[in-house]
């Protein structure tokens, strides 16, 4: 702290380079108030720094001007921007519990034990979602949070083992409501923050049209490349790696001109170290002509067709999938993206907007049953309804996802809230009328009286941060993030614990019996090891 005369720097003494160079302060008195070792690692221009130093040393880390600081401060700026969007739509903003029962969320839940009950256990929500329909049902009509979400599940550059999300749900609604609202939120902080004018309405999508035009329920639509379908071409084929199911295409421009033997091997390499079987190809001549690797396989008539199919021109490559239609689409969606990549086609500094709808109710297990592609609770289009005990395979949901540059951004839907539908659903997904009572029991409660039409979705909000500010992980847009083993190098958390905290905690502790432990609560609950039912959560748990 100092104390003195601010006055005019004497000519020749001014630093331009410094907000306060061209003044000095004539020093009266100072005070040291505190003191500091040497620095691990400089505050600025640390880069080559290991992240795991970095995040051991997390609070100087966040010093520096750039990097996670400046993130963090973004971060404020766009939830003080939506708190204004919900806001102006007359939203309330509600708290729902941490500790709360195990349901199943299609991930493994963080749980934490009762020592006052020993031998149950909470367990620390995947989503609100419950919580936030039977806020519907309790007339609270426009509920939002920034919801903090847990799941013990493996970590990637865009997971983290807790997480936040705003979540949102209303009532009286129909699916162009809650897009119109996430539209004017999107557009309202793009605006704000970046000074970015993005066009709403967003353009829309059906989940197969996606699927079969990009190979991904999330594409990226900022370049072309879309799939050739080539399965009624090659639907006569002598070529045995072609009798399939399904056989696509993804064009290469430029790519029999520019790419050697050498880097054709290469993308063999890309593909089986994605458990892929390898990427078969051709190389368009200057005549026009399909030649090089599988051409010599192929009858004339399919080659002509394959290069009207996939519009390729003299210079450019074509390269192939085939196997099972689903299996196929997926690989040649990030074959795509991949192609891209490498040849330099994705447009930087541009953002790109869609709604992906219409996704299908439940898909196959191997098992033969079936689970739901989003969550048990998102309501099936009416047309859909009767027949979801007989067809569930074709029907398809009132659900919606916003996609941003090929990354999920968001997702929700319309839930059901007829408690004979509800159950319905719960019994396509394998549940006895017992196990829905046991595990959702209070949920079905609250719909005997009167629950509301309602829907809603719910925005990663770690990952728009990180598209926001064009960081590589959303670790950096996150104050104290886990590494990706899952680990704190500044805490040193996860931790042991003693013998006595496991005794007070009764950790080890078993309950008397299965009866008893699913009589705690006026629903029943469920024992704490009992499996849960299989779902793959939306983007609502993200």
């Amino acid at each position: 702290r100092v104390v003195g005369e601010v006055s005019t720097r004497p000519e020749g003494n001014e630093n331009p380079e410094l907000p306060s160079g061209a003044i000095e302060v004539l020093v009266t008195s100072y005070d040291v108030l505190s003191t500091s070792e040497a620095l691990p690692f400089p505050i600025d221009g640390h880069t080559d720094v290991g992240e795991e130093r970095r995040l051991r040393y997390r609070y100087l880390d966040l010093r520096s001007a750039a990097g996670p600081g400046a993130a963090l401060r973004t971060r404020s700026k766009v939830t003080n921007a939506a708190r204004r969007v919900m806001e102006r739509h007359d939203f309330l903003e509600i708290e729902t519990p941490y500790l709360t029962r195990s349901t199943p969320e299609g991930a493994r839940d963080f749980l934490v034990p009762v020592r006052l009950q020993p031998g149950s256990w909470y367990a620390l929500p995947q989503s609100p979602q419950l919580f936030k329909q039977l806020l519907m049902v309790a007339g609270m009509e426009r509920y939002y949070q920034f919801a903090r979400c847990f799941r013990d599940e493996d970590f990637r550059a865009d997971r983290q083992p807790e997480f936040t999300q705003l979540d949102v749900e209303l009532s009286f609604c129909e699916q162009d409501d809650i897009l119109a609202l996430g539209e004017d939120l999107l557009s309202t902080i793009w605006r704000e923050v970046l000074d970015v004018e993005i066009p709403t309405p967003f353009p829309r999508m059906t989940y197969d049209d996606a699927m079969r035009r990009y190979g991904s329920d999330k594409p990226d639509v900022r370049f072309g490349l879309e799939l050739a379908d080539l399965t009624a071409l090659f639907a006569k084929t002598d070529f045995k790696v072609f009798q399939s199911e399904h056989v696509g295409a993804v064009l290469v421009p430029g790519g029999a001109t520019d790419y050697t033997r050498k880097q054709f091997d290469a993308w063999q390499e890309w593909s089986k170290s994605r458990g892929g079987k390898g990427v078969a190809y051709v190389q368009v001549g200057a005549d026009g002509i399909p030649a090089g690797g599988i051409a010599k396989f192929l009858r004339e008539d399919e080659l002509r067709g394959l290069v009207a199919a996939t519009d390729a021109k003299p210079g450019d490559a074509v390269f192939f999938q085939s196997g099972p239609k689903r299996q196929t689409l997926e690989a040649l969606g990030a074959l795509r993206v991949a192609v891209a990549k490498d040849r330099g086609l994705i447009p930087e500094g541009r953002w790109e907007f869609l709604w992906v709808t219409d996704a299908p109710m439940f898909e196959a297990t191997d098992d033969g049953g079936w689970t739901a592609v989003h969550h048990p609770f998102t309501r099936p289009r009416k047309a859909d309804e009767a027949g979801l005990v007989d067809a569930p395979g074709e029907a398809l949901a009132i659900a919606y996802d916003v996609v941003l540059n090929g990354s999920e951004i968001g997702g929700g839907s319309l839930r059901i809230h007829e408690r004979d539908l509800q159950e319905k659903v719960f019994g396509v997904l394998g549940l006895s009328a017992e196990e829905a009572q046991s595990k959702f029991g209070f949920l079905l409660e609250a719909f005997k009286y009167g629950p509301p039409p309602h829907g809603g979705i719910a925005f990663g909000w770690d990952r728009i941060l990180q598209h926001i500010t064009g960081t590589e992980s959303i670790r950096d847009v996150i104050a104290f993030p886990k590494t990706a083993s899952g680990g704190d190098p500044l805490t040193g958390a996860p931790t042991p614990i003693t013998t006595a905290q496991r005794r007070e905690a009764g950790i080890d502790k078993q309950p008397a019996s299965a009866s008893s432990a699913s009589s705690t609560g006026p629903t029943g609950a469920a024992p704490p090891n009992r499996p849960a039912a299989e779902t793959r959560p939306d983007t609502e748990r993200n």
